[in-house]
C-alpha cells in the first residue's frame, strides 16, 4: 500500500483550519491582510472557504463556520499534522499524558483525523491519508 501522490509527507503540517462564527468576515480579513485568494466550499446551507496563496491554485488553509462537524471547536487556528497510523498516534497521545478531544472522524476519500490536546493543553489535529490498494 502506498500513500497517494502529491500529499504532504508524514511528520509535516499538512493543513490548517480557522473555525469561527463569522467565516465570510474572517476569510475577507485574511484575504486582505495576507493576500490569499478565497475559494468557497459549499457545506449545504452555508459556505466555508479554502484559502489559496496569491501565486498558486493549491489551497493551504480553511476558514470554517463553527457549524456542522466544527460545532464545539475552539476559535483559533487548528494545525493538522500528518501521521502514518492514526490509531498508533492516538495510543501514544494517551500514553504520553495527552487527551483525545474528538475521536476519529472520516473525511471521505481524503483520509481521517482526530483532534488532540497535548499535556500542556495545546490542541492540534492528527491526520492520516487514505491509502490506495
Amino acid at each position: 500500500m502506498t500513500v497517494k501522490p502529491n500529499l504532504p509527507p508524514v511528520g509535516t503540517a499538512g493543513w490548517m483550519d480557522l473555525t469561527v462564527q463569522d467565516a465570510p468576515r474572517m476569510a475577507s480579513f485574511y484575504k486582505k491582510v495576507i493576500g490569499w485568494k478565497t475559494q468557497e466550499v459549499t457545506m449545504g446551507s452555508y459556505s466555508d472557504y479554502c484559502m489559496v496563496p496569491t501565486n498558486s491554485n493549491d489551497p493551504i488553509a480553511g476558514v470554517c463556520h463553527a457549524q456542522g462537524v466544527n460545532v464545539g471547536l475552539p476559535t483559533g487556528w487548528l494545525i493538522y499534522f500528518i501521521v502514518a497510523n492514526l490509531y498508533e498516534s492516538l495510543r501514544e497521545v494517551q500514553t504520553q499524558g495527552g487527551q483525545i478531544l474528538r475521536n476519529i472522524t472520516t473525511m471521505g476519500q481524503m483520509g481521517r483525523y482526530a483532534i488532540i490536546a497535548d499535556p500542556s493543553g495545546a490542541t492540534c489535529a492528527l491526520f492520516e491519508h487514505s491509502v490506495s490498494p
